[in-house]
């Protein structure tokens, strides 16, 4: 999710744009994993702990943080060390933008954060895929292959069964194959250029105080039938659930 989450913003320019101006940004679900405790973090570094789980994120700060966002406030985001398994000191502020793409494996998982969110993306990718993805990012970490392997056969593979793939009934919008699915990228970035253009403010009259429900307005039919709701000024994209 995060790759098509690049892409689009490549599309759309707005990766070479500095981040105080940004119209579009990416915020990441990793960032809000939960503090461990001593125990928990050497059961991490030994890839025992089950990051996959909806237990892992610290869901309160996730909900506060998006919260302010949809009101247009500028938030600290925590910046998450995926090599110490531990939440760093200095955080990452991100400033108010039009569009947010918010990416994660369990993005859905949560009513109260997925009931935020105007547009619900899933990227459904094929598991080998999934898998040698996750191979080729966890060795940059500095893991060994048979750490990998084994937390991905004991938490991954039955967390993504168990917890991500029956959210897939609440995308609005399937992207099959990710990024490779060029067609539906860009249906969503001609969407998200849309609503940058202001095309879509006429259905957004009546949104008030913030509140992330109001009217909806079909998506493209290709990209098979989804739905926008408005929130303000700004629109919220939900990014995808597939775990990486």
């Amino acid at each position: 999710q995060s790759t098509v989450c690049e892409k689009i913003m490549e599309l759309l320019g707005q990766n070479e744009v500095e981040q105080r101006q940004r119209k579009v940004l990416i915020l990441s679900q990793d960032s809000f994993y939960k503090v461990l405790t001593a125990e928990q973090q050497a059961k991490a570094l030994k890839g025992q702990y089950n990051f996959d789980h909806p237990d892992a994120f610290d869901n309160d700060l996730m909900h506060s943080t998006l919260k302010n966002i949809v009101e247009g406030k500028t938030v600290e985001v925590p910046t998450y060390d995926f090599v110490t398994h531990s939440r760093l000191a200095e955080t990452t502020v991100v400033y108010p933008a039009d569009v947010v793409l918010f990416e994660g494996i369990l993005v859905f998982y949560s009513q109260d954060i997925r009931d935020m969110f105007h547009l619900r993306l899933f990227v459904d990718t094929d598991s080998d895929v999934r898998l040698s993805r996750r191979v080729l990012r966890d060795m940059k970490r500095g893991r060994d292959l048979e750490q990998i392997l084994t937390q991905y056969t004991t938490f991954v593979k039955p967390a993504f069964e168990e917890f991500c793939l029956p959210t897939k009934k609440y995308a609005d919008v399937i992207i099959p194959r990710g990024v490779d699915n060029m067609v539906a990228i860009n249906l969503i970035v001609q969407h998200i250029q849309d609503i940058l253009n202001g095309d879509i403010c006429k259905w957004q009259r009546g949104a008030m105080n913030g509140h992330s429900r109001t009217y909806k307005r079909p998506f493209p039919e290709q990209a098979e039938g989804g739905s926008v709701l408005a929130a303000g000024k700004r629109s919220h994209l939900e990014s995808s659930s597939r775990p990486h």
